[in-house]
């Protein structure tokens, strides 16, 4: 069977790939998430209905990117989905609870009246807010590393779930309440845009201190990220991020002040995208954190080339799907219901 080991590093290629995907369903399902956990805070009915017409053309699309990850990490490295899946079986079948509940209630919401309307809203509040937590609670659990004995995990169920964790669960809740703000900044009017605003001023200010937190424990929790970080050959390199990431702050905040509608959206796109780039170099090159690198984990150089004629064929079907459905629903939102 054909493969392209002797031309390419398939490995480290199909580590970049699923680290992309990730950090895209982050950003495009983390503001539809956002706008969920903020649904039942909204000013009234024809504002829930201005939100849900904001994300109408897009969530289920977004999501694609979640399967595309997963799916990706089954073929490319069996041996890491094999040790991390039992560590995280629990997180994973709530989240995914989470997802369905938010799907079934968005498309029931439209079809509903009166009582059953307000309720299928409160049922999408709490599958956004369930999946989020357990996104953030996974990602704690999963830069403190994970318990392994030769090539499988030797944790206990609960494992995921600790102080920590549930830190950084709480910190994913705001980051993507902020981006969903932001996003209903952009894409509404009136009364919504000015609640909106409201929120994201508040929001900040939590993002911004859960960061601060996240940012101060995981060097003291683990010597290896300590001296990584601190190490001074490496610190002038490293520091580009968190100074990175002060200015982008200040931009957004100075943004709310001036009624930006735009830019403050992608700022705090830039801001998640520094900090996961922070968490990479954290745990580089480890894909089982810190027992499992990418490189022991990948699959046979021929079903990553093989796979790999599938993704240069599909990525860019994908990216010009999510583009074009962007630009044709560019604009404002509005308040009716129809889907």
């Amino acid at each position: 069977m054909f493969s392209f080991e002797g031309f390419i590093d398939l490995p480290l290629i199909w580590y970049a790939l699923i680290g992309t995907a990730i950090f895209l369903y982050v950003l495009l399902d983390g503001f539809d998430l956002g706008l969920g956990i903020l649904f039942p805070f909204a000013p009234s009915e024809k504002c829930q209905d201005r939100m849900m017409g904001s994300i109408a053309p897009f969530w289920d699309g977004n999501e694609t990117w979640l399967v595309m990850g997963g799916g990706g990490l089954f073929a490319a490295f069996p041996l890491a989905y094999a040790i991390l899946m039992p560590a995280f079986y629990i997180p994973v079948i709530l989240m995914l609870l989470g997802l369905i509940l938010r799907g079934v209630s968005f498309e029931f919401r439209f079809k509903a009246h009166d009582r059953s309307k307000k309720r299928w809203g409160y049922v999408f509040h709490l599958g956004s807010l369930v999946a989020t937590l357990t996104q953030g609670m996974m990602l704690g659990a999963f830069v403190q590393g994970i318990s392994v004995t030769g090539r499988t995990f030797s944790g206990g169920p609960f494992d995921w779930l600790n102080a920590f964790s549930v830190m950084t669960g709480v910190a994913l809740v705001a980051g993507y309440a902020l981006l969903g703000a932001a996003w209903l900044i952009m894409k509404t009017e009136d009364v919504t845009q000015q609640w909106a605003r409201k929120c994201t001023g508040y929001l900040f200010w939590h993002v911004a201190l859960f960061m601060g937190l996240v940012s101060l424990c995981m060097p003291i929790m683990d010597t290896r990220i300590r001296e990584l970080w601190f190490n001074p050959l490496n610190f002038i390199y490293l520091s580009i991020m968190p100074v990175s990431c002060m200015v982008m702050f200040w931009m957004l905040w100075k943004d709310l002040r001036n009624k930006n509608e735009y830019r403050p959206f992608f700022l705090i796109q830039g801001i998640f995208l520094m900090n996961y780039i922070g968490i990479g170099v954290s745990t580089w090159p480890w894909l089982v954190p810190y027992r499992v690198t990418f490189r022991h984990a990948a699959a046979a150089p021929e079903s990553q080339s093989l796979l790999l004629i599938g993704a240069v064929i599909m990525l860019p079907v994908v990216l010009a799907y999510t583009g074009y459905c962007y630009w044709i629903f560019r604009g404002k939102s509005s308040h009716e219901t129809s889907y």
